[in-house]
């Protein structure tokens, strides 16, 4: 900065905060430096000189008194420097007013240098006149100028384009002016929706065509917000050009060398991440004003965001957020600090002022700290400044379990009892990880590995019916798309909506998707085509973190809140995305509950807590810090319904209609919303749902939930009865066993004749041969005399006595072969595989199971007894009658199995071989489409290594992984990258796998995503060491193995299954 600009900058009439520029030193305080002695005694007022007499004199006696607590004198110390803070504050406002500039204590560093200079006059020494004639005059004429060029406007600014703001913008605007015109930094504080960044650009707009300073200009936004902040620019002030600094290290490095470095620009747009990438290069400039958009994002004065944007140098700060007041008093300190570090230099003190129960119940000190933060802090909601916008209606809509759903939520509960009934040792990760299990539970059961049935892996009904959230899903999206609405559905878990995505897929209903780990320009697109006029989307479903921000979704007039946040304040955020400035329908939301379980308990907590924020507000009160989530209240949530949910294992989910279910939410929400009004403000802070005066468990005094507790043990839950599945015979074998000397005589087991051929299923004898072997063992019963047993305990007993007579009759009924039937006999006897043994059946099996039923050179290569014409002859006869063994469907899944495998192999080989063959030189020169799935690990040295190194082993070689281990840990150019040669078999493996779906992809080998195109992805969990799929796909059939993938598809399907 030159000399020159320093020295206008210092003649500028302007009190400048403590983030003005000075020259030749920081602009920025630390946090804690500043003290209240700072000001001189020529500078005090009479009150001032007092209270620092009355100091000194405090300080004397507190030292001739040993007795006077250092606690008592700290006290006294923070009431008077709050007494000071006060004084300052009401000087802010004064100003902001009257425009009374003279008033205001020094804020910068630089005044305070000026101010604290001994005064030149000769009336030094005259107390009967505070200035002399000529000072006077100057002042007011100072004050005339400044008054003069103080600008208010009446109506939208000319420098506004495509559009007129509405009158609380423009008020908005006028008070960003006198912020500026007074040199004090504020926050923008409006609800959601009313247009916080038209009120922020058309104040940049005005520095530059009223201030005469055109930038630079920085702006620090969500991520998900940059190109909207752009757009925004465009469309509201063209004549302002924003930069949106984002991408990777080589888009940016271009974009610094091209666009910023050589100027041209007015505003920078950046998020987050970005000001920790690039904060070499943003230190470099002097911005005009530093705009941080969601401000919350710095309320850890700790944080690595936060001590960074503190060394930013800028003149003028604003901070935007929609939920100043969303969680505690400290944090509104560190947003304080940030924008005035001298007046609110410690967080202790505020702390003490403005948390303690005396305060709160002190009515003048809470009016006193309004007066605090009037001057800094405008807030404005949609219900007294939009009433253009109707209101939203939210209904609470509670569901049931399906079947499915209470087997995995008894699981967990059990898994754990001893936590949940207070048994065992009370750690809060264990609980919290119970209580994250039991909500991925109440969302759907196929979010745990191994919960969906397959493979084959189908998206159809059972998708639905066994989840009761998506039961009602299914209903209400059914009607909603008859209304022609169009739908926000908001989760917390980005793998729900890899199911949703496949829900959607089925049901065919067009939708956009973002999460956490959509790129940037994919955000941006979903969102224009989602707000496009004739755009087809019918749903758009997010993460509440990553989609709950600064995204305008006014083309929906429904969200459904699919799971609710912790935080109550992250789900307002995601309604606002369709309830905002530009809405001209009624938005309808739709909270999903299931009932009786931990998300009830969440949704109470939540509602009790923005309620508390409600009345506190209301009574002219700031919240205070909310007790934190401690281990009895993620305790009593995990225990909520869970006697209900061991009580029964059937589903609970109703079939009535959506409209019969709509009409019962909207008469519980209203129930509940009345319930809540009832309560106390006690009863909130302790989140209790019965107020401790007249709730119906007191009696005479005592509370007689205590009596239900059992003496000794505390909160108990009965564990549902354990299920036995009957196996008769072992239980009838240990029920005699038991009995001792007092056994029952065993029924006598039925004799076989001495004398018969040995013949096996697997041998395939005529079926004639085996009924008359049985013959002749009915036979032989008859000549000994053998009589059925009439008790048979493993058998009912009228069942059991009609089996004795069967048996009995064919016994009594029994007759010798004839000479015809016995020659029939020998002649059978010569017909069957009699020279197979089980062993070399079973070698059959498995080879037809490696190399496919068809390869009968290798099959009969595994079985070293036989010829290969033997095993033609009985592989011809093997399939022709393998209905006839024992377990002929697990012997034919087991081979169809291998089939599958094999064929998967030479689906991986082609591609490989297509891949390959199209570079000359492939380990230099190939190239993977990686689309969305590239990752972060591995580099594209490292994959191309990896593909080619196994298509030059051969990918189906047995301990092919372990072999390209040693080829990456041997290959000269990682010798130096730890990361690949550290990387096990296993993980080399997984990798290999994503690779080989990504070529699949882009070789035509397996179709992937799209309408009407679902393909099937490598399974990369098998016995063997090559990728290969379980079973064959089917025609007709979706396979959706991409959810077991590593990394299947763009679409994120598979990430769920990790």
């Amino acid at each position: 900065m030159s000399a020159e600009e320093n020295s206008e900058m210092k003649l500028e009439p302007k009190a400048e905060t403590s983030t003005a520029v000075e020259d030749g030193e920081t602009n920025q305080k630390p946090i804690f430096q500043v003290k209240d002695e700072e000001m001189d005694a020529e500078n005090m007022d009479d009150e001032e000189q007092e209270h620092e007499q009355n100091k000194r004199q405090e300080r004397e006696e507190n030292s001739a008194d040993p007795e006077v607590s250092a606690q008592d004198q700290f006290e006294k110390d923070s009431y008077k420097r709050f007494e000071m803070l006060l004084k300052k504050t009401e000087n802010f406002s004064h100003c902001l007013s009257a425009g009374d500039i003279a008033a205001m204590a020094p804020s910068s560093p630089e005044r305070k240098r000026h101010s604290s200079r001994p005064s030149l006059s000769g009336n030094d020494g005259d107390h009967r006149h505070r200035k002399t004639e000529k000072e006077e005059d100057e002042e007011l004429i100072r004050l005339a100028k400044r008054n003069e060029s103080l600008i208010r406007f009446e109506k939208t600014p000319f420098y506004i384009e495509n559009g007129e703001m509405r009158d609380y913008q423009i008020r908005g605007l006028n008070w960003l002016i006198s912020l500026e015109h007074n040199g004090i930094n504020g926050i923008l504080a409006d609800e959601m929706g009313l247009g916080k960044t038209l009120q922020t650009i058309s104040m940049i707009g005005f520095m530059k065509h009223y201030r005469n300073m055109p930038g630079p200009h920085l702006v620090i936004a969500p991520k998900s917000t940059l190109q909207n902040w752009v757009n925004e620019f465009k469309k509201w002030c063209p004549s302002l050009t924003a930069v949106a600094l984002i991408g990777i290290a080589e888009v940016r490095a271009e974009l610094v060398r091209d666009v910023i470095l050589p100027g041209g620009w007015d505003v920078i747009v950046t998020s987050y991440e970005m000001v920790l990438k690039e904060k070499s290069l943003l230190r470099k400039y002097v911005w005009k004003y530093l705009v941080i958009d969601e401000a919350h994002r710095i309320k850890n004065e700790h944080s690595k965001l936060s001590e960074i944007v503190r060394e930013f140098k800028s003149k003028n700060r604003l901070l935007i957020t929609g939920t100043p007041l969303q969680n505690n008093l400290h944090e509104l300190w560190a947003l304080l600090n940030f924008l005035l570090p001298d007046m609110f230099s410690s967080s202790e003190d505020f702390d003490s002022w403005f948390t303690t129960n005396e305060m709160l119940g002190n009515q003048d000190l809470v009016q006193r700290l309004h007066a605090v933060l009037r001057p800094f802090l405008l807030r404005r909601i949609k219900s007294d400044v939009e009433k253009t916008l109707l209101p939203k209606k939210e209904v609470k809509i509670y569901v049931g379990l399906s079947k499915m759903q209470r087997e995995w939520y008894t699981k967990i509960l059990m898994k754990d009892i001893d936590v949940v009934n207070g048994a065992g040792k009370l750690e809060k990760a264990r609980i919290m990880n119970i209580l994250m299990h039991l909500r991925k539970c109440c969302n759907h059961p196929y979010l745990f590995d191994g919960a969906e049935p397959g493979p084959p892996y189908t998206t159809d009904q059972h998708l639905v019916d066994n989840s009761g959230k998506m039961v009602l899903l299914d209903k209400l999206l059914k009607k909603l798309k008859e209304q022609g609405s169009r739908v926000l559905i908001f989760s917390q878990m980005s793998r729900m909506l890899d199911l949703l995505e496949d829900y959607c897929w089925w049901r065919n209903y067009s939708y956009c998707r973002l999460d956490g780990q959509t790129a940037h320009a994919d955000r941006q697109k979903a969102i224009d085509e989602f707000n496009r006029p004739d755009s087809d989307k019918f749903l758009f479903m997010l993460t509440t973190r990553a989609g709950g921000l600064g995204i305008n979704l006014t083309a929906a007039d429904v969200v459904i809140i699919y799971d609710s946040d912790w935080n109550p304040q992250m789900d307002l955020q995601a309604m606002d995305r369709a309830h905002r400035i530009g809405q001209t329908k009624q938005v309808r939301v739709f909270r999903f509950i299931v009932e009786n379980t931990v998300d009830e308990r969440i949704i109470e907590r939540a509602d009790m807590k923005l309620h508390l924020d409600s009345i506190v507000i209301q009574q002219g009160r700031l919240a205070d810090a909310q007790k934190t989530l401690g281990k009895e209240d993620m305790l009593d949530m995990i225990r909520h319904g869970a006697d209900q949910v061991f009580a029964s294992k059937d589903s609970t989910i109703t079939d009535e209609d959506i409209d019969t279910i709509l009409h019962k939410a909207e008469e519980k929400t209203e129930a509940l919303k009345k319930k809540l009004e009832s309560l106390g403000e006690s009863s909130l802070r302790n989140f209790t749902l019965d107020t401790h005066e007249d709730t119906l468990y007191k009696f005479e005094g005592e509370d007689y939930r205590e009596k239900q507790k059992l003496p000794g043990i505390g909160y108990w839950i009965e564990p549902p009865k354990r299920e036995r599945k009957a196996n008769y015979q072992v239980d009838a074998y240990f029920r005699e066993a038991m009995r001792g000397g007092h056994a029952e005589p065993k029924a006598p087991k039925a004799p076989k004749p001495p004398k018969l051929p040995n013949v096996q299923d697997f041998q395939f004898y005529p079926k004639r041969l085996l009924d008359l072997l049985e013959k002749e063992v009915y036979l032989h019963r008859k000549t000994i005399g053998y009589k059925v047993a009439q008790k048979q305990p493993d058998l009912p007993a009228k069942e059991a006595e009609k089996k004795q007579k069967e048996e009995q009759k064919k016994i009594d009924s029994a007759v010798p072969l004839t000479e015809e039937e016995q020659t029939e006999k020998a002649e059978l006897l010569t017909q069957g595989l009699s020279n197979w043994t089980r062993r070399e059946f079973q070698q059959f099996v498995k080879a037809n199971e490696k190399y496919g039923r068809n390869d009968l050179e290798n099959i009969a290569k595994e079985i070293d007894t036989k010829t290969l014409a033997e095993v033609e002859e009985y592989a011809k006869l093997f399939w022709e009658r393998f209905e006839d063994l024992t377990d002929h469907e697990r012997i034919l899944a087991t081979i169809e199995k291998g089939e599958a495998r094999i064929q998967r192999r030479q689906s991986i080989k082609k591609a490989l071989d297509e891949k390959i063959a199209k570079y000359k030189a492939p380990f230099h020169q190939l190239r993977i489409q990686y689309g969305t799935n590239k990752g972060k690990n591995y580099t594209e040295e490292e994959d191309r290594f990896m593909v080619c190194q196994l298509h030059k082993l051969g990918f189906d070689k047995d301990n092919v992984y372990e072999d390209l281990r040693q080829a990456v840990r041997s290959a000269p150019q990682f010798r130096f990258d730890w990361f690949i040669k550290s990387r096990t078999s296993m993980e080399l493996q997984r990798r290999c796998n994503t690779l080989i779906s990504l070529i699949e992809k882009e070789m035509g080998e397996v179709d992937i995503g799209g309408k009407g195109k679902r393909g099937a992805n490598a399974k990369n969990v098998n016995a063997s060491a090559t990728p290969v799929l379980e079973t064959k796909p089917v025609v007709g059939q979706k396979n959706t193995h991409k959810r077991k993938a590593d990394g299947a598809t763009p679409k994120g399907s598979a990430k769920r299954q990790k």
